[in-house]
């Protein structure tokens, strides 16, 4: 099968596009670099180093691929409330050029990865699919609208499609010199440079987080199957839920760190409670969460023990700023 995979430099898609070339499928990756390396690209892939938000560019790239895998996003849900544009940009309008181009093509059907964030605050926890979506910042705004523009366009042009909703993935290959995004990261980075983690607000938010290969391990049976095809489907564990307090004593421990936190105050809009059911990934996609969540850190501290700390990069101008902006970002404290 001929598949193209967006963001393939990226945590994610490079995953993705690993395992399907091991499944013996031809793969096509685009990437802009913005949020991924380089060495993340698996061996065997037909990259394009092109801009999604450029159409005339990626519309012959699409020619006869049978499947698109839409992985591309510039993930910066803190971020996204003092830099809208560029992240909504890089959400939503680079899937209206996927989408145009992927109708244009007649792919046959498009995959794509959505994120918590289209849940915003909510009664009920864990979340499940059937609750109304309640986005609270440009970021969460920007993955819903997409996926609504997916599935009006889907099924105006005949394209089967399949939206997965994975949340707070860690693992090998994330990036983690970026300010703005991925927690755990951030703080294994500080931590190997004998600095202390920076927590938001009090840090009793909670969260759960996936690691890579539970994430990849059910979605090979959504590419090669129509089981979950028109449904939204959460995709991650439902079971150690845990604060950023907790995380960051998990990390301390593991990193033999002798921990006290920097708290700084809480960012706006910010989801206190946030955890995803996997109950329908369990009865559809056989999800199952093999991974512990000190075994997922584990791999991530090595990961990036391997390549070594690294300064972070603040490579995203901030639009707004004022006295909500963290200050950790406009004086480059990370």
């Amino acid at each position: 099968m001929n598949v193209l995979v967006t963001g393939v430099a990226g945590f994610l898609g490079s995953h993705i596009a690993e395992v399907l070339i091991k499944k013996g499928h031809k793969v096509v990756g685009i990437d802009n670099l913005i949020g991924g390396y380089i060495e993340n690209i698996p061996q065997g892939i037909d990259f394009h180093k092109v801009d999604l938000l450029d159409f005339q560019k990626i519309e012959p790239i699409f020619k006869n691929i049978e499947l698109v895998i839409h992985a591309a996003c510039t993930a910066y849900e803190g971020l996204s409330v003092f830099s809208p544009h560029f992240v909504t940009q890089n959400t939503f309008g680079i899937t209206t050029s996927v989408m145009s181009a992927s109708c244009k093509a007649s792919v046959r059907k498009v995959i794509y990865f959505s994120s918590m964030s289209r849940y915003g605050t909510q009664s009920v926890i864990p979340f499940t699919e059937d609750l109304l979506p309640k986005p609270q910042d440009p970021y969460g705004i920007a993955k819903l609208a997409s996926e609504t523009l997916i599935r009006n366009m889907a099924e105006t042009h005949g394209l089967e499609y399949s939206i997965l909703v994975p949340h707070n993935i860690i693992g090998a290959r994330q990036k983690y010199d970026d300010p703005y995004r991925n927690v755990a990261s951030i703080m294994i980075n500080r931590m190997l440079q004998n600095k202390q983690p920076i927590i938001y607000g009090d840090g009793e938010q909670k969260r759960c987080f996936s690691f890579i290969q539970d994430v990849i391990s059910p979605f090979t049976l959504v590419c090669e199957t129509n089981i979950a095809d028109g449904q939204v489907v959460n995709v991650g564990p439902d079971e150690e839920f845990i604060s950023i307090n907790q995380l960051a004593a998990n990390l301390a421990s593991l990193l033999n760190f002798n921990l006290n936190p920097i708290y700084l105050p809480k960012r706006p809009q910010e989801v206190k409670n946030a955890n995803c059911s996997a109950d329908l990934a369990r009865k559809l996609l056989q999800y199952q969460t093999k991974t512990s969540l000190n075994d997922g850190l584990v791999d991530l501290i090595d990961y990036i023990v391997s390549l070594g700390p690294r300064d972070f990069t603040y490579n995203i101008p901030l639009e707004i700023t004022s006295d909500l902006t963290p200050k950790a970002w406009t004086d480059k404290l990370i």
